[in-house]
């Protein structure tokens, strides 16, 4: 999403690139007085794109920094390069290149990674599959985006049977060397001559898909990220040059991809699981001496339910940053996380679109928890109501447009979001309170109206789960002749609760008005969610 050209508009953004390079300055990715080393890793991002280019930049620097960690063992940025040169040779040899979509059904490993790296070499955009979704959507997917190559793990086979027409490469196996009808990544590596690469005409960029709860996903491409944009996260996240980072979020879904290709800009060690184990993570952690941790709120959920003598096996005090992403993180959750592991829970509010609108530092949530916090450097965030008019004054819900350097241009199908004053429509209505943090109130689809009353279920939801008994809770408007609609809540509670809807509805009454107390409860052992920990809402009744 451009930001308009009025001298306004080019104010703000020479205000911004300044800032900006201060911001990498700090995280150590602006190597003064080394001017001419920054300039050519600026132009090398520039050349092969964020990912490729941010690994050939640490390869470059140290060759013996390692990359990735995955179950296979550690990779360096040097073993990366050179092992993606000989994938993306072989696949030219086959006629991939500039323009051809590679699609990626994988779990975070290294396969992944390679296959990103590769293509983005080739000047080929890849489509990044979520292991969640079923196979219609897959299937319709491929044939929408045009997918030529498709990578993917063993597991994933059945899932993509009805897909014809694509070159199949097998980048993970559960059975020795796969199923012997499909190469494996490794295989055409080994065969390939692994020296440099010449740069495409242009990068070929990365497309993220919608969560997709409900029909085809949509895709929101990314052809080419300004290394500037980074400052969007580094600004109020104190991430550094050299350390480690934990990637538990996927890397097929924004949170997880964002943080991996800034952890590599900073020449980080990720350390990657194909699936998550909140012990795992924990001793990840500790073993890799991680300063970051990158995760969605129910995986954070997980870690904090654990037994304290489990937490207490592994050592996290290197841990400075719990980076939430994904979905709304609750109070209750936040201050839980908070106890247990200190003042490094920083929670970013965006979009797959927008990217990044807000992020609320540990400071910020001891302030008010629940908040999303401010823009970075380089974001714009306002509020306007049903009218287009812009909300100014604190406490009044409106609904929420983001700018950001980071935004996309609209869907792959030709479509986009509302766009107001240059700002990218989010779907969300939210608040400011009086100190300018940002709160989230729903989603601008999911307003319940009951009786004449406006209800936001988050409000509700928050309030449930700061009950001691629930674990987890969401909020629907069903139909009602009397109110036009009623509320129902799904509650999980905890082993050998007590609670029952009446006690439910007692603890709302008590916190909320009489008109947000659900009239109808239903006991679940777990609620619905997609792999971001967003609630499959369609699917409850």
């Amino acid at each position: 999403m451009k930001t308009p050209t009025t001298v306004a508009g080019l104010t703000r953004r020479v205000v911004d690139t300044v800032r900006g390079i201060d911001v990498l300055r700090r995280a150590g990715l602006a190597p003064f007085p080394r001017v001419d080393e920054g300039l050519r890793s600026l132009i090398t991002a520039r050349r092969y794109g964020p990912l490729a280019g941010a690994v050939r930049v640490a390869a470059r620097r140290d060759a013996t920094a390692v990359g990735i960690v995955d179950e296979q063992g550690p990779l360096t940025f040097h073993q990366l390069d050179l092992r993606s040169n000989a994938l993306a040779r072989a696949w030219a040899a086959r006629g991939v290149g500039q323009g051809t979509t590679v699609a990626a059904l994988c779990r975070d490993h290294r396969g992944l990674v390679l296959t990103m790296l590769a293509a983005g070499k080739l000047g080929a955009p890849v489509l990044l599959m979520n292991t969640g979704f079923a196979k219609p959507q897959l299937t319709a997917v491929a044939e929408r985006e045009n997918v030529r190559v498709l990578v993917h793990d063993e597991e994933f086979a059945e899932l993509l049977g009805d897909i014809t027409g694509v070159d199949r490469y097998l980048s993970w196996t559960d059975s020795g060397d796969g199923s012997g009808t499909e190469p494996t990544l490794d295989s055409v590596i080994s065969a390939a001559d692994d020296r440099t690469v010449p740069p495409p005409e242009k990068p070929g960029g990365l497309v993220l898909l919608t969560s997709g709860t409900t029909g085809t996903p949509k895709g929101a491409p990314r052809p080419k990220v300004s290394p500037l944009d980074s400052a969007q996260f580094l600004d109020r996240i104190p991430l550094r040059v050299g350390e480690a980072t934990y990637m538990a979020a996927p890397l097929f879904h924004a949170t997880g991809l964002s943080q991996f290709i800034l952890s590599c800009a900073l020449g980080c060690t990720v350390v990657l699981r194909r699936k998550f184990d909140p012990e795992t993570v924990l001793r990840g952690v500790a073993e890799h001496r991680c300063t970051a941790l990158v995760l969605v709120p129910t995986m954070l959920q997980r870690l904090v339910d654990l037994p304290a003598q489990t937490r207490a096996k592994y050592d996290t005090s290197h841990l400075r940053i719990i980076f939430v992403a994904g979905s709304a993180l609750s109070p209750d959750l936040g201050n839980r996380a908070t106890e247990l592991f200190g003042d490094v829970v920083h929670n970013l509010y965006g979009s797959t679109e927008v990217a990044v609108a807000t992020v609320a530092t540990p400071e910020d949530w001891r302030r008010a928890p629940g908040t999303v916090g401010r823009p970075p450097v380089g974001c714009r965030v306002a509020l306007y109501d049903d009218n287009d008019r812009r909300i100014t004054e604190p406490g009044v819900t409106g609904r929420v447009f983001v700018g950001s350097g980071l935004a996309f241009d609209g869907y792959t199908d030709g479509r986009t979001r509302d766009v107001l004053d240059g700002l990218l429509a989010t779907g969300d209505v939210g608040h400011f309170d009086a100190d300018g943090l940002l709160f989230i109130d729903g989603r601008d689809d999911e307003m319940i109206v009951s009786g004449g009353e406006n209800v936001y279920p988050i409000e509700v939801e928050n309030i449930l789960v700061d009950h001691p008994e629930v674990v987890e809770a969401a909020v629907l408007g069903v139909d009602d002749d009397d109110f036009g609609q009623r509320l129902k809540a799904f509650v999980v509670t905890t082993d050998g609760a007590l609670l029952d809807a009446e006690g439910v509805r007692e603890h709302v009454r008590a916190n909320l008005a009489r008109y947000k107390v659900p009239r109808d409860v239903a006991f679940l052992p777990r609620l619905p969610r997609n792999s971001t920990g967003k609630v499959l809402r369609n699917e409850l009744s």
